[in-house]
């Protein structure tokens, strides 16, 4: 893999507005979306990398079975009252559409750093922006790009068994707003095009009717599949979370309340203990870092690299913990011209569909970081 400077097409902003990519620049100006540089694989590495997706999530499989027979749910923070419904959920097989497992990858090893599978971003920038990108700017190569065409697919197949239309719901008092509703619009998108009738409205629009016991839309319909771009572990939290747990047999949540066991990085040690030393994961532990010098202390639960700190032999001073942490084996980042790459391996239907890869100025991806495309060249 290399990195190469490339000069930005001249009326880049219009052209990735025009796709729905509004977010396209950070607070400050600079760009969040930046093709001043793209990331160039080889085949071999696609196919290892997409590889190596497949086989965690086989991992991640398991160890949702292993949550559920070890009851690990203390452990990981999962409120007693989620349990029974993620029993069901997970028993059931409650539709699941997507997610993204964040990779460090230099070149030679590839490390799982987290699975994001409850409420993952960075979709709209990964299946559509880079691939027009692509398309004008380099016609003759390739991209690890199938996302748009499996979720078309995918939506497709959950039309035969949901009832519609599908509500998609996004919290707009959060500071990622645009990009949380922008990502719903997407997704919106693609279920259309599988011929699925679906609505748009925020968090706060979602009613409850206590007399029939069922959420409503704005106009008191019933509404009985739902996909929220919010975290479980919020929503349960909420004034109606009960109810959400409630009503589990009559509405259907995508992502499913069983995602609870994989967003929550307490899986990075239970997939540790069940896989020790599997070239594909990095050490992990809830209890301490057990003898490592170097490592990562991360919460359990955050996004945007929120709280993650890195630990460095010697360590001094106060942890700054403010909960439960996971710590992890520092892993060796893609580096070139002082920036540190993430990849961002999306999964749809538990299948590899993709890549995306954030790049930020020190080794912790948080919201200040970049999108940067990539390609690869056919063999």
């Amino acid at each position: 893999m290399r990195r190469h400077a490339i000069k930005v097409r001249d009326d880049w902003k219009e052209k990735v507005e025009g796709k729905g990519l509004t977010y396209h620049s950070l607070a400050d100006g600079s760009p969040y979306w930046d093709e001043s540089a793209y990331w160039e694989f080889s085949g071999a590495e696609i196919d290892r990398i997409e590889a190596a997706t497949a086989a965690i999530h086989k991992m991640a499989v398991a160890a949702g079975d292993f949550i559920l027979k070890h009851e690990r749910f203390e452990q990981m923070g999962i409120p007693q009252a989620a349990i029974k419904p993620i029993r069901d959920g997970w028993k059931r097989g409650r539709p699941s559409l997507y997610g993204r497992l964040d990779l460090a990858y230099d070149g030679r090893d590839v490390k799982l750093l987290e699975y994001n599978a409850d409420t993952p971003t960075a979709l709209l920038e990964a299946a559509v922006t880079q691939w027009y990108w692509l398309q004008e700017c380099f016609p003759r190569a390739d991209q690890f790009n199938s996302l748009h065409e499996k979720l078309v697919a995918k939506w497709k197949q959950l039309g035969k068994e949901l009832d519609q239309p599908v509500y998609f719901a996004a919290d707009v008092r959060q500071p990622c707003s645009e990009e949380d509703w922008m990502t719903i619009e997407y997704l919106r998108e693609t279920a259309a095009q599988a011929g699925l009738r679906n609505e748009a409205l925020t968090m706060g629009e979602i009613g409850w009717e206590d007399a029939k016991k069922r959420f409503v839309d704005l106009a008191r319909q019933p509404m009985r599949t739902i996909f929220k771009l919010y975290p479980w572990e919020w929503l349960i939290q909420d004034e109606f979370g009960q109810h959400a747990l409630d009503t589990m047999d009559h509405v259907r949540w995508i992502e499913p309340i069983w995602k609870m066991m994989w967003s929550n990085k307490a899986l990075l040690a239970i997939l540790w203990e069940m896989y020790p030393n599997d070239p594909l994961l990095l050490p992990a532990y809830l209890d301490g870092p057990h003898g490592m010098r170097d490592y990562v202390r991360k919460p359990l639960l955050g996004r945007e690299g929120s709280g993650v700190c890195i630990v460095k032999a010697p360590a001094t001073g106060p942890s700054g913990d403010d909960g439960p942490v996971v710590c992890q084996g520092l892993a060796k980042l893609a580096q070139a011209d002082g920036n540190y790459a993430v990849l961002g391996s999306w999964l749809i239907d538990g299948e590899p569909a993709g890549m995306g890869i954030r790049e930020s100025k020190g080794p912790i991806t948080d919201n200040a970081c970049r999108f940067v495309p990539h390609i690869f060249n056919p063999r």
